[in-house]
């Protein structure tokens, strides 16, 4: 009944979309934070 809300009405799928949004968020920041703190490392 919840995976049925969730999915069929407006606001539970925005909410989706938000979770999801926020997940790709944070592993992007965290690559790409990664890669810059790496690359300042390697510059010293």
């Amino acid at each position: 009944m919840i995976w049925k809300e969730l999915f069929a009405s407006d606001i539970g799928i925005l909410s989706v979309f938000t979770i999801g949004f926020v997940i790709v968020m944070a592993i992007f920041f965290s690559v790409y934070f990664s890669k810059k703190i790496n690359e300042d490392s390697a510059k010293k």
